[in-house]
């Protein structure tokens, strides 16, 4: 015999928009306390459009 679980089916997905909603509040906290840092992903595309912008220049000047 299968064990049921106490909770009911729809309890994982419960727990993770629970979690979820805690990992944004978490961020916004951190946030608030001016703990902010931008994503790496920006970072790279940033240095990409500087470093582009420096090779199209020589490349077309």
């Amino acid at each position: 015999m299968m064990p049921t679980d106490p909770a009911g089916p729809g309890s994982e997905k419960q727990n993770w928009v629970e979690r979820r909603r805690q990992k944004i509040r978490d961020e916004i906290e951190r946030n608030r306390r001016g703990e902010y840092t931008v994503p790496t992903w920006v970072l790279a595309l940033a240095l990409i459009l500087i470093v582009g912008g420096w090779v199209a220049l020589v490349i077309f000047a």
